[in-house]
């Protein structure tokens, strides 16, 4: 974790920068920071994802477990190019959900970036299992990472507690 007052007071205690090719861009992963919906709406959108009723969405997150969001930092308005939640009982098990980058910041290692600190965060609280569901074109994306896939190697990816 960082310790920058500036950035803390945007982000909470617990962010992490993110390292970027581009020096003048500042990338910081939070889940302490409020997540504004439609920023959200418009990070789903961008991904190609369909839309879902605004006030579903909101109690989704309401009965998350972990919502964290990756910002390219503003001091004026930081804008959502990262998103992921989780779900579980916070002690034994807990499911990643809704994993998004925006396409204008895949491919520079956001994704990897945005998962270590999910489950950062889920090993402090001890979680012992993981699971996540993804489309298949991107499972491949978390076998990279050391996930362990369901047996047809689909959807289903698993993550132990060393």
């Amino acid at each position: 974790m960082d310790s920058d007052p500036l950035l803390s007071s945007f982000y909470g205690v617990g962010f992490r920068l993110c390292p970027t090719p581009n020096a003048q861009l500042q990338l910081v992963l939070s889940e302490d920071r409020d997540i504004d919906l439609v920023e959200l709406e418009k990070l789903c959108d961008a991904v190609g994802w369909s839309r879902r009723p605004l006030r579903r969405v909101r109690k989704a997150l309401q009965h998350s477990l972990l919502r964290v969001g990756l910002w390219r930092h503003d001091p004026r308005v930081p804008r959502l190019v990262g998103f992921a939640r989780c779900t579980g009982d916070g002690v034994l098990e807990a499911t990643v959900w809704d994993v998004a980058v925006h396409p204008l910041y895949q491919g520079a290692g956001l994704g990897r970036q945005l998962m270590a600190y999910v489950l950062d965060r889920l090993r402090t609280m001890e979680v012992e299992r993981v699971s996540l569901f993804a489309d298949p074109d991107v499972v491949g994306f978390y076998a990279s990472q050391g996930w362990e896939l369901e047996p047809r190697q689909r959807r289903c990816a698993f993550w132990y507690s060393p």
